[in-house]
């Protein structure tokens, strides 16, 4: 339909890559919606070039920031200030009701069953669940919302510093007026719930629409070979079920990749793209320097149980390795057995 629409935002290239990677998911599941798309001014003409094959509408706007420095260092996430600019979404006036997406989601299935919903319909977040989460959510655009929520901004702030802060405190019966307008969390799968709770992901997960790479380590900032379908990077930062970022990037990588090098030519792809090497191995710009370092770096001791607690309370657990998903879900297995 015409007048409905998915709408995702873009401030930098980095994030281009993931709307890109968003948008193609969401085409490749045949939806009947328009795709939009708000980018900030810092995008270079690749990227916008390449969106624009993807989304119908490609709309630059400004980037807002909360300024809210104390509440974002708090959550170590000073990054997420910018992420105000999602407000402009309430300008779109020109659709009757919209979807949001973060870049930061893949879509699994069609989901076209979200317009039935109303605003403002949301998945809980993980961590807090009498919150909403703002990386899905059914919002009908209004110039008099958008002119409430810059008043709210101004007046009451951010009690974290982003958007969710706001638009939580702006829609605060969320938790409580309507029950229809709690999205199944399968819309928003987490990827740090997969680990979180790994009993329910086994129960649920197969069900899952839409998973979200929550955290400040994204799947573009991963490295990945194509022959092997190996990832490789830092994983501590951001627990997430392996299976996904290769969903992701096995679609990157086919869709996205040989549109970007269409558009940038000759030209290097900055950090979190990929590069053709004589090999025919496809990695990031990063890889070489992360595969010479690592190479040289000296073999870390094997963590004590208590030490491994510490970092898991932290939000530090070795994914790739001794924490690994797969060796909790064989931990599990037995236990259970």
């Amino acid at each position: 339909m015409a007048d409905q629409a998915f709408v995702t935002l873009a401030t930098n290239d980095s994030y281009a890559r993931g709307a890109l990677v968003l948008g193609k998911s969401l085409r490749n599941h045949h939806t009947s919606k328009t795709l939009v798309v708000l980018i900030g001014p810092q995008l270079s003409e690749p990227c916008q070039s390449a969106l624009r094959r993807i989304y119908d509408d490609v709309i630059l706007v400004n980037v807002m920031d909360s300024g809210d420095t104390a509440h974002l260092a708090l959550m170590k996430r000073p990054d997420l200030g910018v992420t105000l600019t999602k407000l402009h979404c309430w300008t779109l006036t020109q659709y009757s009701k919209c979807v949001f997406m973060d870049a930061d989601t893949l879509v699994l299935s069609n989901i076209d069953e979200l317009f039935d919903r109303e605003e403002l319909s949301a998945a809980p977040d993980p961590g807090w669940p009498d919150c909403f989460n703002s990386g899905v959510f059914v919002f009908r655009p209004s110039v008099e919302t958008y002119g409430k929520l810059l008043k709210f901004c101004t007046e009451k702030g951010s009690f974290d510093g982003g958007d969710q802060g706001v638009l939580n405190g702006f829609f605060s019966d969320w938790a409580t007026a309507d029950i229809s307008k709690h999205l199944p969390f399968i819309y928003n799968l987490s990827s740090i719930a997969i680990y979180t709770y790994l009993p329910a992901f086994k129960q649920f997960g197969d069900n899952a629409k839409v998973v979200h790479f929550l955290g400040e380590t994204k799947p573009w900032t991963y490295t990945f070979d194509p022959q092997t379908k190996q990832l490789c990077g830092g994983m501590q930062e951001a627990p997430t079920q392996p299976a996904f970022l290769l969903d992701w990037w096995t679609l990157y990588a086919s869709a996205v990749v040989p549109m970007l090098q269409e558009q940038y030519g000759d030209k290097p792809f900055v950090s979190g793209c990929l590069e053709s090497q004589e090999s025919d191995t496809t990695v990031t710009t990063e890889t070489v320097q992360q595969e010479s370092s690592a190479s040289h770096a000296p073999l870390e001791p094997e963590r004590s149980s208590v030490q491994r607690k510490e970092q898991w309370e932290q939000g530090q657990a070795d994914y790739m390795g001794m924490d690994s998903f797969d060796n909790i879900q064989k931990k599990l297995d037995t236990f259970l057995k």
